[in-house]
């Protein structure tokens, strides 16, 4: 069993391939030899949590016990808690380091253990690789299992009212509206059913329906295939239970609490799911409007995201006068940006596409728990002004540009399909492809080897970010391919972003030949822009027509040829 800069992740069972007792505990014996190492002749204490997994709770006291064997006190939660409270807790108690027993949102046969370095936050460089050292040092004859029990304090509702109070806090401005919304929530047989409604509660939230079917903690996730809200089938049931009660919105969060979908009303009355990109989006814009308002915008903050995020947050960050910065995937490098920023800037909040999200600094990690209850304070205020969240999409884009984006997941299990992901990778670093979607790539920025490469001039220039596995292509039309193999699952994902300019450019040169090759000759149609409308699946484009006299008959050709533009916008026009 690998461990790698985050912990281990993978598949239960005997042999050293596997998550068992002796994994886990040559991974803790390395990171306590390496906690004394770095904290010498000081009390360390560790934070524990676990997930509702198979073997979970035990697996976190056999982690536990082996900690205590080394001299380092733990502070062990009782039960079953998400994983950014075990972030909170980090800080909160002043533990040099913490633990969580969770595999996210993996198949049911998947466990894990995530590593929390002092700031609340992932083990980032240089501890990252000192700490993977310390522990391929270790033979398993070395592993210390013999635990002492009085240096085990049992933690859990202090903790939680703490975390509750901090998420109300950062993630509750405004009530007034909360009481009319009707929300329908599922934890997907998680961690996150004990805190959400209650944060609901004391927000003011006073129509929120629980799938209780989904409300029971099960490792088996019985009632999905996945249990993961960044697949529509994941929050299925919770959409049934809203259409059959009228709710407004459906939230769902992943098995260990770090994950946020959502699913709203667009202009038509039905649930539509919002990607991550667009709830952040949301997120992001609710909380810049309130720093503005507020006069807390000085111009020495930020926010964060991740190089295959949507590139929307950095004209949003431009529009309020604080800057967006991105980092590498995971939320491991926002939290780096808030350590390096400490006493310099002043972090607002952070996200990734991958349904991730996090407000202010308090919790160094994805979190739900704040996200849930933000999202639905935006919905509720939206409600009140008489618009959808696909509404307030939309005005944001008429601001920002409309970003569309896709993400394409390709699976391959076993060994043999880690090679062929890792092959597909050297392919395309290798011998780039010329075009994606018709249009020429111009650029490849190769984050392996951090150079990014003019595929037209062949002008190489350095990337001064740490190293990993990813490709971003660049195309004529503007559009962004990013490749990246999943770090927690047996696939490869391709991220593709377009933004409304360069739709706008395609659909004017395909009116301009389709008016070429028509009857109608020596007629000039221009697009003038471009607009999404409420709900996101319609684009409205205006065009101009001279002579004024063909407008009706170039009206009835562009309604008899939608098939030629369709692929740009979606499935209406």
């Amino acid at each position: 069993m690998e461990f790698g800069t985050g912990g281990m992740r993978g598949v239960m069972g005997v042999g050293t391939n596997r998550l068992n007792k002796y994994t886990l505990g040559r991974a803790t014996q390395g990171l306590s030899n390496y906690l004394l190492e770095q904290f010498p002749n000081q009390p360390i204490s560790v934070a524990i949590a676990h997930d509702v997994r198979h073997n979970s709770k035990e697996f976190a006291k056999l982690v536990a016990d082996v900690f205590t064997a080394n001299g380092i006190k733990v502070y062990l939660f009782e039960d079953f808690r998400p994983t950014p409270e075990l972030s909170f807790a980090v800080r909160d108690l002043g533990c040099q380091a913490g633990i969580v027993l969770t595999a996210s949102h993996n198949p049911p046969e998947y466990n894990g253990y995530k590593v929390y370095f002092n700031d609340g936050g992932q083990v980032v460089p240089p501890h990252d690789k000192n700490i993977i050292n310390k522990v391929y040092e270790l033979d398993f004859s070395d592993i210390k299992f013999n635990g002492n029990e009085d240096l085990i304090v049992y933690t859990g509702k202090e903790i939680d009212e703490k975390f509750l109070n901090a998420s109300l806090k950062y993630g509750s401005y405004n009530k007034d509206a909360n009481a009319d919304l009707k929300i329908v929530f599922t934890s997907i047989h998680g961690t996150t059913n004990t805190l959400i409604p209650e944060v609901l509660k004391r927000a003011g939230f006073t129509q929120v329906t629980v799938v209780e079917e989904q409300a029971v903690p099960s490792g088996d996730f019985p009632t999905v295939k996945s249990p993961n809200p960044e697949e529509p089938e994941a929050l299925s049931m919770a959409i049934n239970k809203a259409n059959q009660i009228g709710a407004d919105l459906v939230v769902g969060t992943d098995p260990d609490g770090d994950r946020l979908g959502i699913a709203a009303r667009n202009s038509k009355g039905e649930l539509q799911i919002l990607n991550g990109n667009q709830t952040n989006t949301l997120l992001t814009y609710y909380l810049l409007n309130l720093w503005k308002e507020q006069g807390k915008i000085t111009g020495k903050e930020f926010i964060g995201s991740t190089i295959v995020t949507s590139d929307i947050f950095f004209p949003l960050a431009e529009l309020f006068g604080v800057t967006c910065k991105a980092g590498l995937t995971g939320f491991k490098w926002i939290g780096k940006m808030i350590l390096d920023a400490e006493g310099k800037e002043k972090f607002i909040c952070g996200g990734e596409e991958s349904f991730g999200f996090m407000v202010d600094d308090f919790v160094r990690d994805k979190d739900s728990v704040t996200a849930t209850l933000l999202a639905c304070e935006v919905a509720a205020q939206a409600k009140k002004q008489g618009k959808t969240l696909f509404d307030v999409l939309s005005e944001i884009y008429t601001k920002t540009g409309y970003y569309l984006e896709d993400l394409i997941s390709v699976t391959k299990k076993g060994k043999d399909g880690l090679a062929e992901i890792a092959q597909l990778m050297e392919n395309y670093r290798n011998q780039p492809p010329a075009e994606f979607n018709g249009s020429k790539v111009i650029k490849l920025d190769d984050y392996e080897k951090s150079v990014s490469k003019n595929l037209l001039t062949g002008e190489e220039t350095p990337i001064e970010i740490p190293k990993s596995n990813v490709l971003i292509f660049y195309t004529e039309d503007g559009s962004k391919i990013a490749c990246r193999p999943s770090g927690t699952e047996p696939k490869i994902n391709k991220r593709q972003q377009k933004v409304s300019n360069q739709i706008q450019q395609e659909l004017s040169e395909i009116f301009r030949k389709q008016a070429g090759e028509s009857p109608i000759k020596n007629t000039i149609i221009t697009v003038t822009h471009a607009k999404v409308t409420s709900d996101l699946s319609i684009c409205k484009v205006y065009l101009s027509v001279f002579p004024t006299e063909n407008r009706e008959r170039i009206l009835s050709e562009i309604k008899d040829n939608t098939s030629l533009y369709r692929k740009y916008i979606g499935d209406k026009l």
